[in-house]
């Protein structure tokens, strides 16, 4: 059992000169966020694609790494363009559907839950508008600005920042330079330690790729599950846009309990459906629920055990904190890696301060202090 080092007024001068000089670089870090980010979604893509490179490159035989690189882009480009045809044709349909159940709507109020005075209140507000132009994402975003001017100012800014840095070319750069030397980078960060440090950052290095990779390929198995599944279950009950509007909750699945937040727009949804069939506003609010029920129940009792099995192990409350956290530092992408960040830094806390195991290679000591006895 190691024997805890005595806190020394040396130690602690390190210590804190230690601390000061993590402070420094998290505020250079965040200084240079603006310059840094592009190279970060850079990195993060090509952690993604690395796999396709390798499979083109080890599998199919291509000799040159940039032929390996070009063939999986336009692999994946292909793909977005497939998906897009493919739910193209459908989409269009339930566009019209929506329109027209949205002319519905705003034109009767028999049968409907809302009080007359109300349903007077909405149709005297929406009087002279074209409901075809209600649908423009200029519309959209116009209303939703006068409606949430705070939250509506950060959402455009990080949505436009963020899509113009992956349209921008120097992440296409970045991307294809990472592409080309994704080994070399990904050893050489270990090699930069100093060498009694040497052993803890590849042990480091390893676990988090192992954990990342496990998290990211099991909660995106997971997403496409819950997604289909809900896209099933709003077709059946006949919700407009259920398809479309099944697989975007899918997609905010992959951040865990993100797909919370489209309970407001499955209301809507059901509005709509309401003064298009003219059902009661309570059965379909049921039949909603229901959905939500059943595909939430399939994922936590089947699809996440039989995907994910235990690999987080993490508590609800420490999971929304974890999310929150993160969230607010580096936004979306911050909740996307969230959890098995979290998990990993639990484990190396309760390992390296619990139970107070050296981050120090022993060997490399035991070497240097033999080479000292021996001059």
């Amino acid at each position: 059992m190691n024997t805890p080092k005595p806190y020394t007024f040396d130690r602690v001068v390190r210590m804190l000169i230690s601390l000061a000089v993590i402070v420094g670089i998290g505020l250079l870090i965040n200084r240079l966020s603006a310059v840094l980010l592009p190279f970060f979604i850079a990195w993060l893509l090509a952690y993604l694609i690395y796999p396709l490179v390798c499979f083109f490159q080890y599998k199919l035989k291509f000799k040159y790494r940039i032929l390996a690189i070009v063939s999986a882009l336009i692999s994946v480009v292909a793909i977005i363009a497939a998906a897009i045809l493919v739910l193209q044709a459908p989409m269009r349909g339930e566009m019209q559907r929506l329109t027209v159940a949205c002319q519905e709507f705003l034109n009767q109020s028999n049968g409907l839950f809302l009080p007359e005075s109300w349903m007077n209140a909405i149709k005297d507000f929406v009087a002279g508008i074209n409901i075809q132009s209600l649908l423009t994402f200029d519309t959209i975003e116009k209303a939703l600005s006068k409606l949430l001017p705070g939250a509506w100012s950060l959402i455009s800014s990080s949505f436009s920042f963020i899509w113009g840095l992956l349209a921008s070319v120097f992440v296409l750069l970045y991307l294809v330079f990472i592409l080309l030397d994704y080994e070399k980078l990904s050893d050489g960060f270990v090699k930069i330690i100093p060498l009694k440090y040497r052993r803890f950052a590849t042990e480091l290095s390893d676990d988090l790729k192992n954990g990342m990779n496990a998290y990211f390929r099991g909660q995106a198995m997971v997403a496409l599950c819950v997604g289909i599944l809900f896209a099933i279950g709003f077709r059946c009950i006949g919700l407009p846009m259920g398809i479309g509007f099944g697989l975007f909750v899918g997609v905010l699945n992959l951040v865990p309990y993100l797909q919370a937040a489209s309970i407001p727009f499955a209301v809507v949804l059901g509005l709509i459906k309401v003064a298009e069939s003219g059902q009661s506003f309570w059965v379909v609010a049921l039949l909603i629920t229901l959905v939500y029920v059943v595909v939430q129940s399939t994922q936590d009792f089947f699809i996440v055990p039989k995907i994910m099995g235990n690999t987080t192990g993490l508590k609800p409350a420490i999971i929304l904190l974890s999310l929150s956290i993160f969230g607010s530092l580096f936004g979306l992408i911050g909740m996307i890696i969230a959890l098995p960040l979290t998990t990993l830094i639990i484990s190396y806390y309760q390992r390296f301060v619990i139970a107070q195991e050296s981050i120090e290679d022993e060997f490399y000591e035991e070497e240097i202090s033999t080479e000292t006895t021996d001059n």
